[in-house]
């Protein structure tokens, strides 16, 4: 009987101890599977969004995915805009677009503190008026900014090394002037890279400044083309003066730029206009008998 008794007794421990074995490999299985949901289930983002109504009006977009939170910036297409005041004021650039520059290294104007203006112009295509302005602004011992195309370059190459020669900066105005919001970032790069490569192969250095075509931009863009390297530098005064057909005369020209100087001016000009031309040498003149110098947007930029 004895026999039988342990025997029924270490049948019985038996059967205990398999029953805490299978609970303990349950609770196990459900502790690694909440482990497994850790890195595998989407997580809740919504106390990480956040609203800058001031630039969109609208909250940011975000996103995830597995094993990374990737908070995806804005491609909401945006056009460059200024409030011309007058009166040598500070013009006004649209609602938080200014905090949305400064977030991508790009700017619209310089110290407004200081009477110092800088020139830019944009060049899509030659109007025979380049090498006049070129004249002035060597006369006047003025530095620019000309933003070139594609074509461009590769069509006025001797206008492109007078420019270099003489101390301007040559700007990236992409390959074919498409909107860059438009465009998938490697398309982006196509357009930029391929001007900057051919620039960079005739005459040995690398495009600085980015004026995105059309003035159109958004925050993916200025993000892209930051990542690129580039400075997207847009303007504190413009006018309609890409008008060919509607050429008003050099006083216009005078009368639209002198009414609107202010500090820190960035002031874009199309070469593609007689009037502009024509106006230069009294602008350059008449700004410096009002107190104003021309500045090198790159020295006003890049710190040291």
């Amino acid at each position: 009987m004895r026999k039988y008794f342990i025997a029924y007794m270490l049948f019985f421990i038996f059967v205990i101890l398999c029953c805490f074995s299978i609970c303990g490999c349950n609770n196990n299985k459900q502790i690694n599977q909440k482990d497994y949901n850790v890195y595998t289930t989407e997580y809740d983002l919504s106390e990480f969004s956040y609203e800058i109504s001031e630039v969109f009006g609208s909250e940011y977009p975000i996103t995830q995915q597995v094993n990374e939170v990737d908070i995806k910036v804005s491609n909401k297409l945006l056009s460059w805009g200024i409030a011309r005041k007058g009166n040598h004021m500070t013009p006004s650039a649209d609602p938080g677009a200014p905090d949305l520059l400064s977030r991508y290294n790009s700017f619209y104007i310089g110290d407004t503190s200081e009477k110092v203006i800088y020139l830019t112009f944009d060049e899509g295509y030659e109007n025979g008026y380049t090498d006049q302005i070129l004249d002035t602004l060597f006369k006047n011992d003025v530095k620019a900014v000309f933003f070139v195309t594609g074509p461009y370059l590769k069509e006025h190459q001797r206008l492109v090394r007078r420019m270099v020669e003489e101390g301007h900066a040559v700007g990236n105005h992409s390959v074919h002037h498409k909107s860059l919001p438009t465009l998938t970032e490697a398309e982006i790069e196509d357009e930029l890279l391929e001007l900057d490569k051919a620039f960079t192969e005739k005459f040995g250095e690398n495009m600085l400044f980015l004026r995105p075509p059309k003035g159109e931009y958004s925050e993916r863009s200025l993000k892209v083309t930051q990542n690129l390297g580039y400075i997207n530098l847009f303007w504190s005064f413009a006018y309609d003066d890409w008008h060919t057909d509607k050429s008003r005369g050099a006083e216009h020209a005078y009368k639209m730029v002198m009414d609107n100087l202010h500090n820190g001016a960035v002031i874009l000009l199309h070469a593609v206009s007689k009037d502009n031309a024509d106006a230069l040498d009294r602008i350059i003149k008449d700004a410096k008998k009002a107190g104003y110098s021309f500045g090198n947007i790159y020295n006003a930029v890049i710190k040291p």
